[in-house]
């Protein structure tokens, strides 16, 4: 088996297409590629890849919701989108449908390969872990047990899933409960970012607020992952 990580590329316009082949090789990567949505669809649902970089804007089916159809079918491949809609609605919709990451057109190579090298560099908590995580309680009716195994959590009865991402996330704040976790923190442990990174993202409040949605009572008032004005993020055990 090849060591190389093997990267899809779904991207309709030929000279960009072209030249993040020519990049991905020359930084060792092995590539395949498709050129408009339902091929590209195909091809993720059939083939196997370590990290599918995802044009928004494709004929035939856009890469919203090829993002959407590959999380229905797979929880844990990588996904970064490449996006010339940098609209805050844009990015939100993006990583709510389940994407690792975005990099907005155009971009610089270097950010490129950058971001790419930090969602391959999983941080493996989640295929570590063995345990379940328990918050809230039954006399407040805000319970929720996570079974990080199974990406999955119960809640009033109810089955929820999570993306390893957003696992990975809970794991390690649920690892570092005796203090608030800084978002930078986050990025460098969770995404691989380098520590002091200049990259400008929202990914990790974006990603925090896919997770209460799912998991509070009422997401405007998170009881279970709270904000620490100033300081980060705590999951409250207790």
């Amino acid at each position: 088996m090849s060591d190389k990580a093997n990267i899809l590329i779904i991207e309709d316009e030929e000279a960009i297409r072209t030249g993040l082949i020519d990049v991905l090789i020359f930084h060792g990567f092995s590539t395949d590629f498709a050129a408009d949505g339902n091929s590209g669809l195909d091809k993720a649902l059939t083939g196997k890849f370590d990290l599918i970089l995802l044009d928004v804007m494709l004929p035939g089916m856009d890469g919203f919701a090829i993002c959407e159809a590959i999380r229905k079918e797979d929880r844990e491949q990588p996904i970064i989108m490449l996006t010339a809609k940098t609209a805050d609605e844009d990015i939100i919709q993006g990583l709510q449908l389940g994407a690792d990451d975005y990099v907005a057109k155009p971009f610089s190579i270097a950010q490129l390969i950058l971001r790419i090298q930090a969602v391959l560099r999983r941080s493996g908590l989640t295929q570590e872990a063995d345990h379940i995580i328990e918050l809230g309680s039954t006399k407040k009716n805000n319970y929720i047990q996570i079974d990080t195994r199974n990406l999955s959590a119960i809640k009033d009865n109810n089955d929820i899933h999570f993306t390893r991402r957003e696992m990975d996330i809970l794991l390690y704040l649920s690892n570092n409960t005796d203090r608030p976790v800084p978002r930078d923190e986050l990025l460098n442990k969770i995404w691989g970012y380098a520590k002091n990174l200049d990259i400008e993202t929202r990914t990790v409040d974006i990603h925090v607020a896919k997770l209460r949605r799912k998991m509070e009572n009422d997401p405007s008032n998170p009881c279970h992952l709270v904000t620490i004005r100033g300081a980060g993020y705590r999951l409250m055990v207790d």
